[in-house]
């Protein structure tokens, strides 16, 4: 029995366009599901683009931080080496001082250390040959052994007593008390490092 086309059962039409209705319900599901996808995607993109761009953002402030408390450290360094090398330089110096001191006070001290020595020198041999000599021509002169002894020591005792005065005199000039006016303290240093802490000061 041949079926007319045009009276085909409501139920299978009406079954068929169920099924295109639900295939386009599942094709906009999927479009639902790729607008979804391409969102999440777009908010991954956009919440690793803004994490990177802070990392970046902060990299610069870092390192220059870091740069500073660098080149800070060096000064310091640099700064302590010279405070060094100032003590060392200062503390030669009044070692160099207190040296020329001592050699110049020395030097005077064995000056009127010498004079004293010729004093006695002259006088030792004063006494034991010029003494003789003049002990014979004042005995000849005078007829008398004993008061030119006498006369012959009395000579010899002035002249002693001349040179032992010249001594004393130069034995004044000896100073001793420059040694105490040497400085021992690296006073330049001290006062360097003293004013560090003003410096390192935040200026208003």
């Amino acid at each position: 029995m041949t079926q007319d086309p045009y009276n085909m059962p409501s139920g299978s039409g009406s079954s068929a366009m169920g099924s295109g209705s639900s295939a386009m319900g599942s094709g906009s599901s999927a479009m639902g599901s790729g607008s979804s996808a391409m969102g999440g995607g777009a908010s991954t993109g956009t919440s690793s683009g803004a994490t990177a761009g802070g990392t970046r953002a902060s990299g610069p402030a870092d390192q220059s931080v870091g740069q500073l408390l660098s080149d800070i450290s060096t000064d310091m360094s640099t700064l302590m080496r010279q405070e060094l090398e100032l003590a060392k330089a200062e503390l030669r110096q009044e070692a160099q001082l207190a040296t020329t001191a001592a050699k110049e006070e020395a030097t005077k001290a064995g000056k009127a250390a010498a004079m004293f020595g010729a004093a006695g020198y002259l006088g030792h041999f004063a006494f034991l040959f010029l003494s003789l000599a003049l002990w014979w021509l004042i005995a000849t002169i005078i007829d008398s052994p004993g008061w030119a002894f006498l006369i012959v020591a009395v000579l010899y005792g002035i002249i002693a007593a001349v040179l032992a005065m010249s001594g004393k005199k130069k034995m004044k000039d000896v100073n001793f008390g420059r040694l105490s006016q040497v400085n021992p303290k690296p006073e330049q240093t001290i006062e360097t490092l003293q004013e560090v802490p003003g410096a390192l000061k935040p200026s208003n």
